[in-house]
């Protein structure tokens, strides 16, 4: 068994296809610029002027990297981080030369001198972000570990065991098969939730996970429960984070419907709509209820995990209307790792 203190989570390079990665160079790079023009110039007004002209120099820099490291980042993603990195910095320095020489050549003004100082403004700038990504990377790491304890902690309730296997027991004697196969579905579910789930994993398997799930909980409440599934534009080779349906479905399950006395339906709407995979979970809402508390925990539980594998490019939204409590998650449509 993997140690919690071991290294979960190896150096590699940031993703510069994510938006957030994209956005956080782009801050990262203009804030370096402005100190710099804050550091030479004695006024705001100076302040200003020495900044519009970085930015003229080094916006068109930025912009080209950006979109070269875009449609590089496959083949440099399975280099190792050493190779990778260097492989950045090279890049990184042949394509400042060629924008200098490309200016130069325009304005007829060439220096070596200039071309060496670019270089090593180049070289810092780029380590800086990816020391920063690194940094940045490693600080967030033990949220994996975290994320799998609380799957073992928090998201498998006691009472949920526990009326699994009486509604399991109650059809030994009156439905055998029917008992054997919610057996199966428990023994799935929990060797799942027991799993390294650290990984992008395919939708489809989440499908399943939550119909299993659900059978379960129909054991013990019956009519009570109603599922409608909306998945006819269901994307089922997407990839995402394991264990993001099961736990709206148990929150859904125990803040919507065991409270009530007649029949309650969670809805559930997946689709793929340009680029993104949108999951809608309904479910009726309780005002009078005292746990929406859980509720917040799991939200947030599986927001920062979303942050983590998709950062900026993904949406956790939360709303009650009309007596329906609605989560709506948005993420980028990803096939591969």
């Amino acid at each position: 068994m993997t140690s919690i203190n071991q290294k979960l989570h190896p150096d590699s390079l940031p993703n510069f296809r994510n938006l957030g990665v994209i956005l956080r160079i782009l801050i990262i790079v203009n804030v370096i610029g402005f100190m710099a023009a804050l550091l030479k110039a004695p006024t705001w007004p100076e302040v200003i002027q020495e900044f519009t002209e970085i930015a003229v120099v080094i916006q068109p820099i930025l912009l080209m990297n950006l979109l070269l490291l875009y449609g590089l980042y496959k083949p440099l993603s399975r280099l190792s981080y050493a190779t990778g990195v260097a492989m950045v910095l090279v890049i990184e320095l042949i394509l400042t030369t060629v924008m200098y020489w490309f200016g130069g050549m325009v304005a007829d003004n060439m220096d070596i001198g200039v071309v060496f100082r670019y270089w090593v403004l180049c070289l810092a700038v780029t380590g800086v972000l990816l020391a920063y990504f690194n940094l940045r990377s490693r600080a967030l790491s033990p949220a994996f570990v975290e994320a799998r304890l609380q799957a073992l902690q928090s998201r498998i309730r006691p009472h949920f065991l526990f009326n699994c296997i009486n509604a399991v027991l109650s059809l030994i004697r009156a439905d055998p098969k029917r008992a054997e196969h919610a057996l199966e579905d428990m023994a799935d579910l929990f060797r799942v939730l027991m799993a390294d789930n650290r990984q992008l994993s395919p939708l489809q398997r989440e499908i399943e996970l939550c119909r299993q799930y659900l059978q379960l909980e129909q054991l013990r409440l019956g009519e009570r429960l109603k599922v409608e599934w909306h998945i006819d534009n269901l994307p089922s080779d997407a990839l995402i984070p394991p264990l993001v349906l099961q736990p709206l479905l148990e929150n859904a399950v125990y803040h919507g419907i065991e409270p009530m006395v007649d029949t309650g339906i969670i809805y559930i709407n997946i689709y793929k709509s340009r680029n993104e995979v949108h999951m809608v979970l309904r479910n009726p809402y309780q005002p009078e209820d005292k746990h929406h508390s859980g509720n917040k925990m799991a939200l947030n539980n599986i927001r920062e995990r979303l942050a983590l594998h998709f950062d900026a490019e993904s949406r956790l939204e939360s709303k009650v209307s009309d007596g329906v409590y609605q989560v709506h998650i948005t993420i980028p449509f990803v096939t591969t790792v």
